[in-house]
């Protein structure tokens, strides 16, 4: 049949790129031609979007917003970054969420990623005590700049921020840029 050199990461973009292949075949598509058509595919906006890197620091956007594409988006990442630093910063706007139905899958979730940022206020349940279990590396912020300040002070580089939201989120992936940048920016004058 053929090899596919994918671009994507994550078992579900494999898992998706063989159902498109048999698709295709049932479709009368010979899968050699299905290879090499998938292979030129960078995926769509929203899903593992590379946003731009700053002071050498990668920021990724992902539309991930219940646990089970939390940690398919994170163990995605983690195998295409190995053991790079992974900062996962959160934004639960889906109703869902926001009820806390699935707040006891959100640790397991997230425990490949090193730092957990939590963005929200008013979600009606404790997401410390949900979070709990993944001890120091979370933390919680109900403002939004100074959530961008925290990410930005703990980024390093060669690290991953890997931002996942089902909303515009404020504009956060390009004010972590901004902010990567002008504090990699040099001193001038004096």
């Amino acid at each position: 049949m053929g090899l596919l050199r994918f671009q994507l990461q994550g078992a579900h973009n494999l898992q998706n790129a063989l159902a498109a292949i048999a698709a295709a075949q049932a479709a009368g598509v010979d899968p050699k031609q299905a290879i090499q058509i998938l292979a030129r595919f960078k995926g769509v906006r929203r899903r593992m979007e590379l946003r731009g890197t700053a002071a050498g620091v990668a920021v990724w956007d992902d539309f991930a917003h219940h646990p089970t594409a939390i940690a398919t988006t994170v163990s995605g990442l983690r195998d295409e970054v190995g053991q790079a630093r992974i900062l996962a910063v959160l934004e639960l706007r889906s109703n869902t969420m926001r009820a806390g139905l699935m707040k006891d899958r959100l640790p397991v979730s997230l425990e490949q990623a090193d730092r957990v940022f939590w963005y929200g206020a008013n979600l009606g349940w404790d997401v410390s005590g949900a979070l709990a279990p993944l001890g120091d590396a979370v933390r919680t912020e109900s403002n939004l700049e100074r959530l961008i300040a925290a990410i930005v002070a703990e980024a390093q580089p060669g690290d991953q921020v890997l931002v996942m939201s089902n909303g515009g989120f404020g504009g956060i992936h390009e004010r972590l840029l901004a902010s990567l940048s002008t504090r990699a920016a040099p001193a001038t004058g004096a």
